[in-house]
């Protein structure tokens, strides 16, 4: 398995991420400030410089107002099909 943060299945996820958040009508800073972290932290996930663990994956759905649910929901076509 690879762990690389540059798999396409990553990038997907920080696809789902920035989709939400654009749903949700956030800004990185919103989100950020949500978070208790810098924006840097937002957009380094958000481009996949950044990976996240589950359990900051689950901070990240709060923030976006979404369930860690609808998270996998979005990606589930993904790894279906891939």
């Amino acid at each position: 398995m690879d762990k690389s943060i540059y798999t396409a299945e990553y990038q997907r996820l920080c696809q789902v991420l920035r989709d939400l958040r654009r749903e949700a009508g956030l800004t990185q800073v919103e989100v950020a400030e949500r978070l208790e972290e810098p924006q840097s932290f937002v957009s380094k996930y958000e481009s996949g410089e950044r990976r996240l663990d589950v359990v900051e994956l689950r901070h990240v759905s709060v923030a976006l107002g979404v369930s860690l649910g609808t998270v996998l929901d979005r990606l589930a076509p993904e790894w279906l099909n891939g």
